[in-house]
């Protein structure tokens, strides 16, 4: 189920570009991202945790392809490293040990983008939502010193020491925010997403300890984006 979605939104999302039906736009801009990161991992055996924050940068490039109605189309792509991963929330009671772990990723969201709003000065409020691929790049894992290792509640303690196993992840990302724009200084954004991973960072066969072991990240983040191509003989609000 998971990979037939994914497929359907990589087939969507290029036909924004494709239909045009509305006022013709054929705007490009790029700029720089940077924000901060809430992840969990849901693990199946559950570990106990809480997120761990991370930062996120990285560019983007955004195409508008059309005002239809009041709503401005764009399709957006990025190009972004995360510090993604986990904290693990123990029980003082049963153990005095604190263990978290960063794992490091090249995401490439793909993303369709509707706007409404101004375009040229004032402000525009965005949703976006798409498909999104991760290259792995590294991990490192946190144990405080000393490190006891004692049994846990649910005795789940195989994630100690298992490196990520599955180098390339996919999964859906959507988000909203607000975008400031000034004529010659460019566009200002600020929003939040959230990132539902469709895939996980263990094996998951039935000889395997996790079932389940995917990212799941709150992101907030700001934009800077100056034009590179504005459409010419187009009237703009």
């Amino acid at each position: 189920m998971r990979r037939p979605l994914l497929t359907y939104l990589f087939v969507l999302l290029p036909l924004l570009v494709s239909a045009q039906v509305g006022d013709h736009r054929g705007d490009l801009a790029l700029g720089i991202n940077g924000g901060y990161a809430l992840n969990r991992v849901s693990f199946n055996p559950t570990i106990k945790k809480s997120y761990k924050g991370g930062t996120t940068f990285g560019f983007t490039l955004r195409y508008t392809c059309e005002k239809y109605l009041a709503a401005i189309c764009a399709l957006q792509a990025e190009v972004n490293y995360i510090n993604l991963g986990w904290k693990e929330d123990i029980d003082p009671e049963y153990s005095t040990d604190t263990y978290y772990r960063d794992i490091h990723y090249l995401q490439i969201p793909v993303l369709a983008r509707l706007g409404w709003g101004r375009e040229v000065k004032g402000a525009q409020f965005f949703f976006l939502v798409g498909p999104q691929v991760g290259f792995y790049l590294g991990e490192k894992e946190h144990y405080s010193d000393p490190w006891a290792g004692t049994p846990r509640p649910n005795n789940v303690t195989q994630q100690y020491g298992k490196k990520v196993e599955n180098t390339f992840e996919y999964g859906i990302t959507a988000g909203a925010g607000l975008e400031i724009s000034a004529k010659r200084a460019g566009h200002f954004l600020i929003e939040g997403r959230y990132y539902y991973g469709l895939s996980d960072i263990f094996h998951n066969s039935k000889r395997d300890p996790f079932g389940r072991s995917a990212n799941g990240a709150i992101v907030i983040k700001a934009t800077y984006l100056f034009d590179l191509i504005r459409t010419k003989g187009v009237e703009r609000k």
